[in-house]
């Protein structure tokens, strides 16, 4: 529970760049007493800093490593892979972005036939090699240890020579103005290149990303096929999907 706490507020501070100690003991209901404990532990890994009344973000948002990710909304982004797994169809072959929601799609994919997997994400990577029935092509490229995925001029080549029918796509920050952003100008490259190429294009963003923006768009809401979140967002995306046609999918939905 203490390490889950801690991840929580740790991935909250990077988020919103810089919190006081008021607002996290309200958002993660614990005295001020716990909150400082916390931060004290928190500050030795070094992506936080405290600062007078509060605390400041040392790293951006995008570079949260994997594992502190991967450990956040676990339920919420298990939905959103099992929603997604429903849109694949035998025969498919498929773009799985980086990021730790996407890595959810693949355990639901178990009974589908003749899916090839497309991914520049060492964590889709190694998921996927656990499925017999599922082909795999890597892009390769420069491994970032900061977004878990091979980068550089060589991946956005290989997928010159693409055909992807449907590319499943994670994002920093979702929102009406930007579209789907990310932090890493390289891997806003590569997102942008599968954009693109592919067929049909499904958002996976749980709802904390919604109405959140990062530096770089590298997709307008309006050219996605569907958008696949944990709960329903709010009335103007909503309003969004009927007027472009997104399908939308939450759960209960």
């Amino acid at each position: 529970m203490k390490v889950s706490r801690l991840n929580a507020i740790e991935q909250y501070v990077i988020s919103h760049e810089t919190v006081s100690i008021d607002e996290l003991c309200e958002v993660f209901e614990v005295s001020k007493n716990t909150i400082r404990r916390d931060l004290n532990e928190l500050e030795m890994r070094g992506h936080i800093t405290k600062v007078y009344g509060g605390v400041t973000a040392t790293v951006p948002s995008g570079a949260v490593p994997t594992p502190i990710r991967s450990s956040l909304n676990p339920a919420d982004k298990s939905l959103i892979g099992r929603m997604a797994a429903e849109e694949v169809a035998d025969g498919d072959t498929i773009f799985i972005d980086s990021g730790t929601t996407t890595l959810c799609l693949l355990r639901y994919l178990v009974a589908k036939n003749r899916i090839t997997i497309i991914t520049h994400s060492l964590g889709a990577l190694s998921e996927a090699a656990k499925y017999e029935n599922l082909n795999i092509i890597s892009l390769g490229g420069i491994y970032s240890p900061t977004t878990d995925s091979f980068v550089g001029l060589s991946t956005i080549e290989a997928l010159s020579n693409m055909r992807i029918n449907k590319a499943f796509m994670g994002a920093t920050g979702v929102s009406l103005t930007a579209g789907m952003t990310n932090t890493t100008f390289l891997e806003a490259e590569i997102k942008r290149a599968v954009v693109h190429r592919a067929d049909s294009i499904y958002c996976m963003a749980d709802s904390s990303k919604i109405g959140r923006e990062a530096i770089v768009t590298f997709c307008h809401l309006k050219d996605l096929t569907g958008f696949i979140t944990d709960r329903e967002p709010a009335k103007e995306y909503v309003s969004l999907c009927k007027q472009e046609n997104i399908k939308l999918r939450f759960a209960g939905n």
